[in-house]
């Protein structure tokens, strides 16, 4: 993915950014078949490449990344104190549940049954671009978390407001 660096200040801090020329977006509605294959939409293939690594996200959802992607979340975790109870316990959660897969022949992942477990995933499954990583929901979750996340959408732009996101 192309990418350019803008730095600015904001409420005291040098804040970088990322500008990613292939950022991941949209949300996509696809069926986890029998065998635990997953059909990754076109837009989002083209972009992560045939090697991916898929492990236990936030909120109960798994994420999605690029192999070159992973590298660089990996690199920032590797480099976090494990001195400290709360860097080594999401250091864990993150690597523990990570799995390399590929793109098959068809564009489908195999989703491990440990993760698809995790996410609680049925037949119906959302796939959310989020910028530098795809988020794999199950349907009735996402649609859950979706409804919260836009009744709390003014807070959340005040709060970001606040820090000289928006």
């Amino acid at each position: 993915m192309g990418q350019s660096v803008v730095k600015y200040l904001a409420s005291g801090k040098e804040w970088e950014i990322k500008k990613l020329g292939n950022m991941l977006l949209g949300e996509y509605t696809h069926t986890l078949d029998d065998k635990k294959r997953l059909m990754l939409p076109k837009k989002f293939k083209d972009s992560l490449g045939k090697k991916l690594v898929i492990t236990r996200g936030l909120d109960n959802c798994l994420f999605l990344y690029s192999e070159k992607e992973w590298a660089e979340i990996a690199k920032r975790l590797k480099e976090l104190s494990f001195a400290q109870s709360d860097t080594r316990g999401f250091t864990r959660f993150m690597f523990s549940g990570a799995v390399e897969v590929s793109l098959d022949s068809t564009g489908r992942i195999l989703v491990p049954g440990h993760l698809k477990k995790f996410a609680t995933l049925k037949t119906k499954v959302v796939l959310a671009g989020v910028a530098d990583r795809v988020e794999i929901w199950d349907e009735k979750r996402w649609s859950t978390y979706q409804a919260q996340i836009e009744e709390q959408g003014n807070a959340l732009a005040e709060k970001l407001g606040e820090i000289g996101v928006l």
